[in-house]
């Protein structure tokens, strides 16, 4: 059972991160609410929603949504400030955003603060998504000079939609990437979560001159606006497929540049392996922010004869899983916890997923392991709505979403196979993933079968990640369309190279790998 006597670490409340976010940036939050930052200016339009967070269902900003027309005043001044931006040297550009990492780096411990309360990240985790936009930026900010060689801004700025689970290593990272290349850039808030945090590390980006519109809204009600408009000169996404579908149709109808990374059915292959201790250790690392991440793996396609081993190494290890509220301790000196994830996005979420489970159960699948929320680490009497144990399932059957679909939740699946062909079917179920692993003892099985993963990035025996810096990042399928980016990958997408040049990428015309 979790201690009784668990506290709010001092100093950590909603509260005191929203009152250090009003100092730090007075101009981009407003009393109770955040603002909009379009034209250059700060502005209290939108109508502010009502919102909670994850950790204990209390009240915390809402995103200010604006109407339709007035995004597109917002992408009509945006591309004003993209034909002046475009031209200002690569080195001012650079020092530019050099300073926004400056501040930034100053405000890390807050910006991660908003982080655990707005998407529930652990601190561990929250620090080090801030930390990876840093660095990740500082890297291009070092070796621009040669990416951008021969190569020019694009026509009009970049468009940025991109899910909540990832604001800054993600989104922010992207943003400035396409500034330093010579764009105006504009950011859509995700509907879920991360305002607060998305408008302090904006407002610091434009104190240093980084043109960076932030606008709130529905996606149906923007996307005319920051999808559709001829202003726009490329379109950035990260999120569901169904989404991304809808978005990729818009742009390929009018040749728009784009990079849409959308969800697949990550999985993790088991045949003629031995060395289960290894899969033992890594488990746990699996199951980091619950596995909502593009990159999870919630899919284990494991060889029948194996699957006892399987067993024995597998369930030690996801009932070590850490869960509980990101900022309860014992006692007030007490650092954060060291937790694997805290809530899920939202109770909602939380609620769907559990019925998922529940209906799965009563279709045939098996149950093989249900983690209890008793045993997590919960302040007295909080609301734990949104929270979620781990919970792993045999053999799902073909008419659950389990079966099929990305969970984006603690919700392991297992699949058993008798064949080689069956191994690779059911590798492939979601018909194109981010990532995937097959664990075997034998280099050449590995090499004649990884292949035909259809998966951007393989790992023999280990997870593949989406990558910082050099390394490339893709999807094959319907799990990506539009350039492929990561390393210099990442500037040529949102940058003109010489004329009839094709970037690699899943295009509707063709695909090209690196």
């Amino acid at each position: 059972m979790a201690p009784t006597s668990l506290i709010l670490k001092p100093g950590t409340a909603w509260s005191d991160a929203w009152e250090r976010s009003l100092a730090a940036a007075p101009e981009a939050f407003q009393d109770d609410r955040v603002r909009n930052l379009w034209a250059a200016s700060w502005r209290s339009d939108g109508r502010a929603l009502p919102a909670t967070s994850p950790v204990d269902g209390s009240p915390i900003a809402g995103p200010p949504r604006l109407d339709g027309d007035t995004a597109r005043q917002a992408v009509h001044a945006a591309l004003d400030a993209h034909r002046a931006w475009r031209h200002i040297p690569l080195p001012e550009r650079a020092a530019r955003v050099s300073a926004t990492l400056d501040a930034l780096t100053a405000h890390r411990e807050l910006l991660a603060l908003l982080l655990v309360w707005e998407i529930g990240k652990p601190w561990r985790l929250a620090q080090a998504d801030v930390d990876r936009a840093i660095d990740g930026v500082r890297w291009y900010v070092d070796g621009a000079g040669p990416m951008l060689a021969g190569r020019t801004p694009l026509p009009g700025p970049v468009s940025n939609i991109a899910s909540w689970n990832y604001p800054m290593s993600v989104l922010v990272h992207a943003l400035l990437v396409q500034a330093l290349a010579g764009n105006a850039v504009i950011a859509k808030t995700p509907t879920d979560g991360g305002v607060a945090c998305l408008t302090l590390a904006c407002a610091l980006a434009a104190r240093e001159g980084v043109p960076v519109t932030l606008v709130s809204g529905s996606g149906g009600e923007l996307s005319e606006a920051l999808v559709r408009a001829p202003e726009i000169g490329c379109v950035s996404f990260v999120g569901g497929r169904d989404t991304g579908a809808g978005i990729a149709t818009a742009v390929a109808d009018v040749g728009k540049r784009h990079v849409l990374e959308q969800e697949g059915l990550n999985t993790w292959g088991v045949w003629n392996c031995t060395d289960f201790s290894a899969l033992t250790a890594v488990i746990p690392k699996l199951f980091d922010y619950g596995k909502q991440r593009c990159t999870a793996y919630p899919r284990f396609v494991v060889q029948r004869s194996l699957f006892a081993d399987f067993l024995a190494a597998y369930l030690p290890a996801v009932r070590s899983i850490r869960l509980g509220h990101p900022l309860a301790v014992e006692s007030p000196d007490d650092r954060p916890p060291e937790l694997d994830f805290g809530p899920l996005i939202n109770a909602a979420k939380a609620k769907e997923l559990a019925d998922q489970v529940t209906e799965a159960i009563g279709r045939g699948a098996v149950p093989l392991h249900r983690g209890a929320l008793a045993d997590a680490r919960f302040l007295p009497d909080q609301d734990t709505s949104a929270y979620l144990a781990p919970v792993t399932l045999l053999n799902p059957p073909p008419s659950s979403p389990l079966h099929h679909a990305e969970p984006f939740g603690p919700v392991d699946t297992i699949v058993l196979v008798d064949t080689e062909a069956e191994l690779l079917a059911a590798m492939n179920a979601s018909n194109g993933a981010l990532v995937a692993t097959l664990s075997t003892d034998d280099p050449a099985t590995y090499a004649r079968l990884a292949p035909q993963i259809r998966a951007f990035k393989t790992g023999h025996g280990k997870p593949r990640s989406r990558g910082d810096r050099d390394e490339l990042f893709g999807g094959f399928g319907h799990s990506w369309r539009g350039a492929f980016v990561g390393g210099e990958l990442l500037v040529h997408a949102v940058t003109d190279g010489p004329p009839g040049e094709r970037l690699p990428g899943n295009f509707p015309d063709y695909h090209l790998m690196p």
